[in-house]
Parts: structure tokens; sequence; C-alpha cells
């Protein structure tokens, strides 16, 4: 099997795109915002989509507390209303041990439903 696979080493910061998506057929737009450090002001590019936001930085081994995530997600809300945001984790999840994407995924979990219950 030929495996293609390719690293961009020189790629532009942020999403300068999402304008542009917001005027496509798409419901929803997945990004990824923990690992680039994504700042929540880019998201004001896309008024009409639901967010499906990057929360678990996958690129680094240590697991986030449910803090850390939902300071992530209480971040994005002064952008985005609640019922567009979805959280996430950022892309690679299947790259990590079992165990590390396991005590990640429960962070996500526990991080949102500490803004749940403030909301």
């Amino acid at each position: 099997m030929l495996r293609l696979r390719a690293i961009v080493h020189e790629r532009l910061s942020g999403y300068p795109f999402l304008r542009e998506l917001n005027d496509c057929r798409a419901t929803h737009v997945s990004l990824e915002a923990a690992q680039p450090g994504l700042d929540p002001e880019v998201l004001r590019g896309l008024p009409d989509k639901t967010i499906v936001l990057g929360v678990l930085d996958l690129g680094a081994s240590d697991v986030e507390t449910p803090d850390v995530v939902a300071e992530r997600i209480r971040s994005a809300l002064t952008v985005v209303e609640p019922e567009r945001l979805v959280v996430a984790p950022d892309c690679g999840m299947k790259y990590l041990p079992r165990e590390r994407a396991f005590a990640k995924l429960e962070a996500m979990v526990a991080g949102a439903r500490l803004v749940r219950e403030a909301l």
C-alpha cells in the first residue's frame, strides 16, 4: 500500500479564509484551536456556522485539566453563542496511546460540564 504524507513547514497562521467559508453550504466548520493557540476573534468570520472547536492539544503529551479545557471553551464563548459551539479534540487523536486519548477526552467532557453548569 502506498501512503503519501506531507508536512507543510511554511503555512499561514490562523485561518485567513474563514469569511469565505461562511458563504459555503456547509452548516458546521471544524477548527483546530488548542494546539495553534487560535485567537477566538477569528471565529467572528463565521457568524452563520456552527463551530466544532478543537479544545484538546493532541501534540502535547500532557493531559489537560478540566479547568484548562473550560477556559478554552469560555474563550470561544466570548465570540460564539453557546448554541453554535461544539467542543471536540484537535485533529490527531488516532496517533495517541489509548490511555492518554481516553484521559484527554475525559478532561474535555469534564471541562464542558464546568462551562455548562455556569451558563
